[in-house]
């Protein structure tokens, strides 16, 4: 494996969710999870979110679609901070989840309008 790869994603990840939270997952890795976060700052962060073929705007904005279609609200909790980060506006945020909705259905665009409030409530985002 390439060390560039790891330090590039743990770069890139820090950036785009914020170093303290970056801190707090490589803080609370264990043996047993310590693999997973490796293999997710190498290929996830590292491989795909440090290629030159979109920005991270764009990068952003694909993660929300896909999460609202997987009905994943943890990880899209995180990536609403990361698309706020990235310069995606809260009517981009808004327009993604409504072609959502029309694409993954009511109780999908549902609950991510509802993470999308609770971070859009934060203090450090609450401005955006």
């Amino acid at each position: 494996m390439s060390d560039d790869l790891l330090e590039t994603g743990k770069r890139l990840r820090a950036e785009v969710i914020g170093q303290a939270r970056h801190d707090a997952a490589m803080t609370n890795a264990t043996e047993f999870d310590l693999p997973f976060q490796e293999l997710a700052l190498r290929y996830c962060w590292g491989e795909v979110w440090g290629r030159p073929g979109l920005d991270r705007k764009a990068r952003s904005m694909v993660n929300l679609g896909m999460l609202v279609a997987l009905g994943k609200p943890n990880e899209l909790k995180i990536h609403v901070r990361g698309a706020l980060t990235n310069g995606v506006t809260r009517q981009e945020i808004q327009e993604i989840f409504l072609q959502a909705c029309i694409y993954c259905g009511v109780p999908a665009a549902g609950e991510a309008f509802k993470v999308a409030k609770e971070v859009f409530e934060e203090p450090e985002f609450a401005a955006r």
